[in-house]
């Protein structure tokens, strides 16, 4: 799931201006990205709002781990990518601790966990306790995103205490590009193959796949994103908070923007400013009392720059 780091730049201040927010040191927002696709799409809308604002938007790939901690020790100031129930542990030990700050919801029913080919789904895997009963067309295996995710600690613990008779199984760890490229291989081959699944993602249009039940306990029915800041950040950024609050998304949005960046080879900030193009009137929300780096009105600054 590591690449290099990205750096967006969203939009460059008057050098001379005296915003309190600059002043404050918060003319460049630090985000995070662990590599995954409706983050990028979700990142990059929110650079596209901070460029219109006047600010720069620094974009760094970090696994999530690692976000986890940068947020703790303000080396990350927002992270758009707390999916809930899957990272529970890290909300426990974080944010619930105090130490990083869940400031809003920004997407509401998601679904991530195992899933497998419409194929495999048809010979009859429906349940995670349907998988080791196939364990050799599975070759054991489980594919799995980047080391130290969330999801990717759920599957261990199954493996680990034996549930649905997994305990023989292995896990294998890759990027999630690595991962999907692996279950294709899989499916044209018309191989029986188990992989993490979610959405919104463009998977779910580019595979014939299918959600297995039984794993609620790990990763939930249903679930929700939320962002996350540093402690105090919108305390001390509060324009650019209160952008942060406003957000909220919705899976057609994101997987509109994840099809465009796929299907017609674009950058996720190309994908997003033709969205945000088509779809002006989300700005109106998303804008409300926000304002720009130089104090001025953010909703016709950003029209303007569209």
């Amino acid at each position: 799931m590591q690449r290099l780091s990205t750096v967006v730049t969203a939009g460059l201040l008057v050098f001379g201006s005296a915003s309190a927010w600059a002043e404050q040191g918060c003319d460049t927002v630090k985000m995070a990205d662990p590599g995954w696709s409706d983050i990028a799409a979700t990142n990059a809308i929110t650079g596209v709002l901070l460029d219109g604002m006047g600010y720069k938007a620094r974009i760094d790939t970090l696994a999530v781990p690692i976000i986890f901690g940068g947020l703790k020790d303000g080396q990350v100031d927002v992270f758009l990518g707390n999916w809930m129930p899957a990272q529970q542990g890290f909300y426990d030990k974080f944010v619930a601790t105090g130490e990083v700050t869940q400031l809003a919801k920004n997407l509401d029913g998601t679904e991530f966990t195992l899933a497998v080919p419409d194929y495999v789904w048809e010979a009859g895997v429906h349940d995670f306790a349907d998988l080791n009963k196939y364990a050799e067309q599975f070759d054991k295996k489980i594919y799995g995103i980047g080391s130290g995710a969330p999801a990717n600690l759920s599957l261990q613990d199954i493996i680990k205490k034996n549930d649905f008779d997994l305990g023989q199984w292995k896990l294998v760890e890759s990027s999630e590009q690595a991962m999907l490229a692996e279950v294709s291989r899989a499916v044209k081959k018309h191989k029986f193959v188990t992989f993490l699944g979610w959405t919104p993602h463009p998977m779910n249009v580019q595979l014939k796949m299918r959600y297995l039940k039984g794993g609620e306990k790990y990763f939930g029915d249903t679930g929700s994103v939320h962002t996350l800041t540093r402690k105090g950040y919108a305390q001390a950024c509060p324009n650019v908070g209160k952008l942060l609050s406003n957000l909220s998304f919705t899976q057609d949005m994101e997987n509109s923007i994840m099809a465009e960046v796929v299907n017609n080879k674009v950058s996720n900030t190309e994908a997003a400013k033709a969205w945000l193009k088509a779809n002006p009137a989300v700005l109106d929300t998303w804008l409300a009392g926000v304002k720009t780096a130089d104090g001025k009105e953010a909703l016709p600054a950003v029209k303007a720059k569209l």
